[in-house]
């Protein structure tokens, strides 16, 4: 499996319970075809977190028989908001909510614990760049993109020219936290929907994990009296909807149905910014059976409002592999960085 004396770069996903990591070649071929988890220990704190990313890199090194010494650079994602340099927000996030996690430079501890260049992204820009460079193939750096990005939160990213979207702080393709128009989106009485970021009515507190438990779960149980995930702890609750709404369950369906109204609604708004080619859609909502996917995109599509023009060009697509997108575009990032050149080229080989 190893890369016979060819250089590499290696990339981490750091996630709220596990990091995954792989191995890309400056040739632009991944080393490894499927998962290599081990426990993040964010909850820990950020010390426990640094060298749990340690083990990582050095487990997927000896899992894929490549010498340290050939690897030239690292690219790290991290749940935001964060910098452009890998600074988690001063105001905590979902997944780093300890106060030692407020505003710590989590990129800049990594690149000291292995000594090596470390390349940052968010796990939704990584996401997202990942989706892109995959489906444009090619002609990925020719191309723009939107990425959402469903899990705990919502994340995603922008590309443009096969590049992701940074900005002054780093902050660009936040779209979790872009707020929404609630008007039609909420059913009859249904509370205002708040973020964990303090926000409300922002595309995560509709369109996420933690909204189905905090905010549509609860609503939703009040109009299905007697459903059976009245009778589970909220937590446990929250993460059977997507079953139910597989089996075409009214309440589940009712609840993603506002989801993907609500990403519809993001894209909408990314639309009149970017008018990007494609509008990516990823995260545990949609690894799931087909009919289901395929319906929640779908959903999404019918409510994104395009120009006859604009949708004549733009595509609706699933984000690919989305348990190895973060490690595989940041590996992408890290080679980005490490080639350094401008010239439009596809950074992932066949």
């Amino acid at each position: 499996m190893g890369s016979t004396g060819v250089p590499v770069v290696v990339g981490l996903d750091n996630g709220g319970t596990s990091n995954n990591a792989t191995v890309l070649t400056v040739e632009g071929r991944f080393l490894v075809d499927g998962l290599v988890e081990i426990p993040s220990e964010v909850r820990t704190g950020p010390e426990a977190a640094i060298e749990a990313l340690g083990r990582a890199f050095e487990g997927v090194l000896a899992l894929t028989g490549v010498p340290r010494d050939l690897v030239r650079a690292v690219g790290l994602d991290t749940p935001g908001p964060a910098s452009a340099d890998g600074v988690i927000s001063a105001r905590g996030s979902t997944n780093f909510s300890q106060p030692a996690w407020r505003g710590y430079d989590v990129r800049g501890a990594l690149e000291r614990r292995l000594g090596l260049p470390v390349v940052y992204l968010n796990d939704g820009n990584a996401a997202a760049l990942y989706a892109h460079h995959t489906y444009f193939g090619t002609d990925a750096m020719r191309r723009s993109s939107v990425a959402a990005i469903v899990g705990t939160g919502l994340g995603g990213g922008v590309v443009e020219a096969g590049r992701v979207i940074a900005g002054a702080a780093g902050m660009a393709g936040e779209l979790g936290h872009v707020h929404l128009p609630l008007a039609g989106l909420l059913a009859p009485g249904q509370p205002e929907p708040t973020c964990a970021c303090g926000f409300a009515g922002d595309a995560e507190s509709v369109a996420s994990l933690t909204a189905i438990e905090r905010n549509l779960l609860p609503y939703w149980l009040t109009r299905f009296p007697g459903h059976p995930l009245a009778a589970e702890e909220p937590a446990r609750a929250a993460k059977l909807v997507r079953a139910y709404g597989e089996r075409g369950d009214e309440l589940a369906r009712e609840i993603f149905r506002q989801q993907a109204a609500a990403i519809g609604r993001l894209f909408t708004v990314a639309a009149n910014f970017t008018d990007p080619h494609a509008y990516f859609v990823g995260g545990g909502v949609v690894e799931a059976a087909p009919e289901f996917r395929d319906w929640f995109l779908a959903t999404v599509r019918e409510h994104t409002v395009l120009r006859e023009e604009q949708a004549a060009v733009a595509t609706f697509a699933l984000v690919p592999e989305r348990d190895m997108a973060g490690a595989r575009g940041v590996a992408i990032a890290a080679l980005e960085a490490l080639r350094g050149a401008p010239a439009p080229e596809p950074l992932v080989g066949g």
